[in-house]
């Protein structure tokens, strides 16, 4: 795994996580417990921080950023990304705000100020524009994101789910590298 620090800053990890080898975390992450991070992910907390809730798995190709502090935006935009998220391959996630039990598909953007309250499902190739706030309980879809339908009963049972099997995945990849 590479972790690098920026100006004093190295990443820190709860117990229990799996950051591959190819991954790279920079500056001002944390990761909660059990958190996993797959190949080819890059996550830089340089001008702003990251933070990554427990159980949480962001997959291959994913790319983690945050924005910068300013005069027109004092706080910036970090990263901030609740439990039991599944964040799919090549997802782009850029100074937004994720709750708890959510799935991003494959190749989806969120943008920043964006805010995706808890249990929710974003369609893969969705784009979720700058400030948008997404409501706890739906699916949403397309480019930009739209209210699809509310989440049925196995769907939102399943977002708790897809984090433990990933959970699950991560403890067989640790236990093969020792």
């Amino acid at each position: 795994m590479s972790l690098h620090s920026y100006k004093n800053i190295k990443p820190i990890l709860g117990s229990q996580c799996y950051v591959d080898n190819s991954a790279v975390l920079a500056g001002d992450i944390h990761l909660g417990d059990d958190v996993s991070i797959w190949p080819l992910v890059a996550a830089r907390g340089d001008v702003n921080h990251i933070r990554i809730g427990a159980r949480t798995n962001i997959q291959d190709g994913s790319v983690l950023h945050v924005t910068r502090k300013s005069a027109a935006n004092p706080d910036g935009h970090p990263l901030l990304i609740g439990e039991d998220v599944t964040v799919g391959h090549k997802v782009m996630l850029h100074g937004c705000q994720l709750g708890n039990r959510i799935l991003v598909g494959m190749g989806a953007i969120v943008m920043d100020g964006a805010v995706v309250e808890s249990d929710v499902i974003i369609g893969a190739g969705s784009l979720v524009p700058p400030n948008k706030v997404l409501e706890s309980g739906y699916l949403y879809v397309g480019s930009p994101v739209k209210k699809a339908r509310p989440l049925n009963e196995s769907e939102m049972a399943f977002l708790a789910q897809s984090a433990q099997n990933y959970v699950e995945l991560k403890d067989e990849y640790i236990k093969e590298q020792h």
